[in-house]
């Protein structure tokens, strides 16, 4: 089973936030790592571009696949994690942590509670796992 930290929310797409204040720090789950495989390049997103919720920002390329990312609320991209660039594999070493992705000013705070709780990812996660995976 992925790791889902209690303290964060989670968009079904698979991307985490955690909420600093009125800022929002975007990564993707364990789970999407796990399903990715070794991350190769983060593509990110542009300083200062305005994301809706729901829309991409970004993108990973793996081993196996290139997947969009997600921004799990709207908002405008204040800060980007630059160490992905010479070390990508670092999204799948601490996913929640040094792998994270950008940090967004957060339009709309009720976008941040709309995202799915710990409880409510664990099942999306078991019920997808039960599909046979994404």
């Amino acid at each position: 089973m992925a790791h889902i930290p209690e303290n964060l929310r989670y968009a079904k797409s698979h991307e985490w936030a955690r909420l600093e204040g009125e800022t929002v720090v975007v990564g993707i789950s364990d789970y999407a790592q796990k399903s990715l495989g070794d991350v190769v390049y983060v593509e990110l997103p542009e300083i200062g571009e305005s994301y809706e919720a729901g829309t991409p920002f970004g993108v990973v390329e793996s081993v196996k696949a290139t997947s969009d990312i997600y921004a799990p609320v709207g908002g405008t991209v204040l800060e980007v994690n630059e160490e992905l660039g010479g070390d990508p594999s670092v999204v799948n070493q601490d996913p929640y942590g040094a792998g994270w992705i950008a940090r967004f000013q957060v339009s709309d705070a009720a976008e941040y509670q709309a995202l799915l709780d710990p409880v409510a990812y664990t099942a999306h996660v078991q019920e997808e796992e039960a599909k046979g995976g994404h």
